[in-house]
């Protein structure tokens, strides 16, 4: 039966205050540090609720957009607001356990083969990477690209064609939580340096160090404000 009449759905009405405050910031030349007017002040000028508003808030939180401090308002982290699609969210927040599980597998044995069979060749793209994160982060920067450079490179340091291609077929799921990850607040420096420890094992040849450090890198990718949110769809 033809789904050409199945009901229409309307935008909540927090995800109407986000677009108004996108608005906001882009006609006010707003950038990042700058602070956005107070919860109080939003709704009485937007004409809703302050939970609506909270609920515009939270979901910009999660996208790594502004940075909410209790009691002290909330800032702007970049210089648009370019939210995603709620919808878009919800399912990556539903995919996103299942693919840390894989990561964890997977980049958690190659890290350990990576210590046992590194070549000289592999253990220089490994620097190089962490060496172009570094330099991303002190530019202030996410750092995605380098992530996914260091992360390719100690997979190929593990030498096992098999695991390889399981990565590849899971890359884009890979790229949505290295994002995810790193737009957290303080992560990208945090990642840096897990990163580093991994690489001081897979140089020094200790297996059991490059599996502990992948692992404990893996748990931290996965602390992420999404996994914490809940959509309200009452509205």
């Amino acid at each position: 039966m033809s789904d050409a009449l199945r009901p229409l759905s309307r935008p909540r009405l927090y995800e109407q205050v986000v677009e108004r405050l996108r608005e906001y910031v882009q006609s006010e030349s707003l950038h990042a540090g700058d602070r956005l007017p107070p919860e109080r002040d939003l709704a009485e000028r937007l004409g809703v609720s302050r939970t609506s508003v909270r609920q515009a808030l939270v979901a910009l939180e999660v996208q790594g957009l502004v940075d909410t401090r209790h009691g002290g308002g909330t800032y702007l982290l970049r210089d648009r607001l370019d939210a995603e699609p709620l919808e878009t969210m919800i399912d990556r927040r539903r995919r996103l356990p299942d693919v840390l599980d894989a990561r964890d597998a997977l980049e958690t044995k190659l890290a350990e083969l990576a210590a046992t069979r590194r070549t000289d060749k592999d253990l220089s793209e490994i620097e190089a990477a962490l060496a172009a994160m570094r330099e991303a982060v002190e530019r202030g920067e996410l750092g995605v690209p380098e992530d996914r450079r260091f992360h390719a490179a100690v997979t190929a340091a593990g030498h096992s064609a098999l695991l390889g291609d399981f990565m590849a077929e899971i890359s884009l799921s890979i790229a949505e939580s290295r994002t995810e990850s790193l737009r957290q607040p303080g992560r990208p420096a945090q990642s840096l340096e897990q990163h580093r420890l991994i690489a001081d094992a897979v140089r020094a040849g200790d297996p059991a160090a490059a599996a502990r450090a992948m692992h404990h890198h893996v748990v931290t990718v996965g602390q992420v404000k999404l996994l914490d949110w809940q959509a309200d769809d009452s509205d």
